[in-house]
């Protein structure tokens, strides 16, 4: 069995796992499954080198040469959406504290099915947010309205008695800082369920090269707001980590899951420091 006290790393088939947890032992559960979109996911990892005769032209028309260091894929694809991810959350349910709450993030293909499934689950009384998570990034349709959204539900386990920290909320910016006096634009406003944040750079630090990872920014606020110091957290398709990253950055435990093998290897690499137990199931 998992130790709940200390950090663990999985490699092992996710619905097996979540069934060995104990019932109510998880305070806070994130998992961003894949979307259905029916595609195969890749992201391929390129370094540059300055070349003077190289194919690609950069800042102040220097040359270079692109370098594929490596690739990582996945295929996105489900007949049936719900009957795949069910048992899944009705394990979720099972396994989070009495006070507890769990984010499933999604995009616009698949949330509203799940939506009506978890109402189910969990019980409509226990659905609290739908959460945005708004970014500018990318191409644009030509035949639609541009999709540049992502929806996060959140369900506590009980309607009334969950863990949600107001004053660990990180502040923004006001718009217009004049309208409301000088006091409260230093302080700044507390975010809506509407929060606008970029994608991980392309080139920035925090790259991993997982193809859907998510940005460190957006999840550590969740994290902040919806446990406690000593907690334990779950993500049980874990992909690059970032969700154990954020719950060690404030003093959660975690237990991440995946059954891919690229994904614990960059996992382990990015979480070495915390010194998770490495399993493999």
């Amino acid at each position: 069995m998992l130790n709940l006290n200390e950090n663990n790393i999985v490699l092992g088939e996710c619905l097996d796992v979540l069934k060995e947890l104990p019932d109510g032992s998880i305070d806070l559960c994130y998992v961003d499954p894949p979307f259905g979109t029916g595609k195969k996911q890749t992201k391929t990892t390129l370094r540059t080198v300055q070349n003077d005769k190289g194919s690609r032209n950069g800042f102040g028309d220097r040359r270079y040469d692109e370098i594929k260091l490596g690739s990582i894929s996945f295929q996105d694809q489900f007949s049936d959406y719900c009957a795949w991810i069910e048992p899944y959350l009705l394990e979720v349910h099972r396994v989070i504290y009495k006070t507890g709450s769990f984010l499933l993030h999604l995009d616009y293909r698949e949330v509203h099915y799940c939506k009506v499934l978890l109402d189910y689950i969990f019980g409509r009384d226990c659905f609290q947010n739908e959460i945005i998570w708004s970014y500018d990034f990318g191409g644009r349709s030509k035949t639609r309205w541009s999709c540049k959204h992502d929806t996060i539900l959140w369900y506590s386990k009980d309607p009334k008695y969950y863990t949600f920290n107001y004053d660990e909320i990180d502040r923004i910016p006001y718009l217009a800082p004049g309208l409301v006096g000088a006091e409260k634009a230093a302080r700044g406003k507390t975010p809506t369920d509407v929060h606008w944040s970029t994608i991980v750079p392309t080139q920035g630090k925090e790259k991993t090269g997982y193809p859907t990872q998510k940005p460190l920014g957006l999840i550590r606020r969740f994290v902040r707001v919806h446990s406690n110091p000593g907690d334990h957290l779950l993500d049980f398709m874990c992909g690059s980590g970032t969700f154990g990253e954020a719950a060690a950055l404030f003093g959660r435990k975690f237990t991440l899951v995946d059954s891919s093998p690229e994904a614990i290897t960059i996992a382990k690499k990015r979480l070495a420091a915390h010194t998770p137990n490495l399993i493999n199931n």
